[in-house]
């Protein structure tokens, strides 16, 4: 069992972060906010696969004033995105956003972030200090030769220092990087030096492979640590996939609310089915919510005893398989029936669990 860091709480809406709150999912829209149609339809998309916040740009005034209508639409916490322009987070603000995320440096003099901070108070929406590894002042890139954890780890405690200088404490702290390692470290760091909430992923991660890669070892590297309140994996491509992997880490670490496991083998030169196929179409036919763990394993013989923690299973081989319960055989089913026999075992076993 993971023994998670202690943290302050604080709200983005009606959703915890920190404390002893459920680490929670995010992602962030890629569609143009000032299209509110656009925008909505993929806060629906991500709401649906299960996304707990949203993040969206916002790059201007009519973002801005789009908020108004996009705020009310969402079911779940929305966070505004700004760098440079102090006018927009209160425009936002006053848009109903949940959650601000800005860099308190480069919005201007300490007045303007002053008032920041105020109208963050009045509307009781907590600021996320978003640091990353390819924007640093100069003056620390020249100072550590580079963005290194120290870099990272003094740019964002001179942000919280500005904002605790206005007695604000509704924080939550990022500090990400392109590479796994150097946003491991820094975040390692600043969760040792305070206990604001921390927002977690690693940046600019590629593609769905690379980035599924990338992390699955940096955020799950801190996770395993217990350092962590809230996830984004960034995957350049659709932001349903960034839950859909985040989820998958959070359920792989036991995180996260209980759901459909699928266990299957990496097949060898034993199997005499295609498992991938099956595996495949059971996954595709039942239920993400289901509290199961269900298994495909292409050995008769030594399936049933490797898959012994899932609930069910097919261990099947050419012609015939058996489907097994807790290790246990059921019955025998033919080869053509495999999907069949197993989605409508998982179907009455997750029935029965909730009678």
């Amino acid at each position: 069992m993971i023994e998670r860091r202690t943290t302050r709480q604080v709200m983005a809406g009606c959703v915890p972060i920190g404390g002893d709150a459920p680490v929670t999912v995010q992602s962030m829209t890629n569609t143009d906010t000032r299209d509110v149609e656009a925008t909505l339809r993929q806060i629906r998309a991500l709401e649906d696969a299960g996304c707990e916040i949203i993040r969206l740009a916002v790059l201007d005034g009519e973002c801005a004033e789009a908020l108004k209508k996009i705020v009310p639409g969402a079911k779940v916490p929305l966070v505004a995105d700004i760098h440079f322009d102090y006018r927009l987070a209160l425009a936002v603000m006053e848009a109903g956003i949940a959650k601000v995320r800005i860099n308190p440096g480069n919005i201007g003099s300490e007045a303007r972030v002053r008032e920041v901070v105020s109208s963050a108070k009045d509307h009781g929406v907590p600021i996320r200090i978003g640091v990353n590894g390819g924007s640093l002042p100069k003056d620390i890139l020249a100072r550590y030769g580079g963005p290194t954890p120290e870099a990272l780890y003094e740019a964002t405690m001179g942000h919280v220092k500005l904002l605790e200088k206005f007695n604000f404490q509704n924080i939550v702290l990022s500090l990400k990087a392109s590479s796994a390692e150097l946003t491991v470290r820094s975040t390692e760091r600043i969760s040792r030096a305070c206990d604001y909430p921390l927002h977690i992923g690693v940046t600019e991660a590629g593609t769905s492979f690379s980035s599924t890669v990338k992390s699955s070892v940096g955020i799950g590297a801190l996770l395993l640590q217990g350092i962590g309140d809230t996830i984004r994996v960034s995957i350049t491509g659709d932001p349903v996939e960034e839950v859909k992997v985040g989820k998958a880490i959070l359920k792989s670490l036991g995180y996260g609310k209980a759901g459909l496991e699928m266990i299957s083998c990496p097949t060898c030169g034993r199997c005499q089915y295609n498992v991938e196929k099956v595996v495949r179409e059971v996954e595709r036919r039942l239920d993400p919510k289901l509290p199961l763990k269900v298994a495909v394993m292409g050995c008769v013989v030594n399936g049933p005893g490797e898959a012994r923690e899932a609930d069910l299973g097919i261990a099947g081989g050419k012609g015939s398989g058996i489907l097994f319960m807790k290790g246990e055989k059921v019955k025998t089913v033919p080869e053509s029936r495999y999907v069949e026999e197993l989605v409508k075992a998982a179907e009455n076993l997750a029935a029965a669990k909730r009678s």
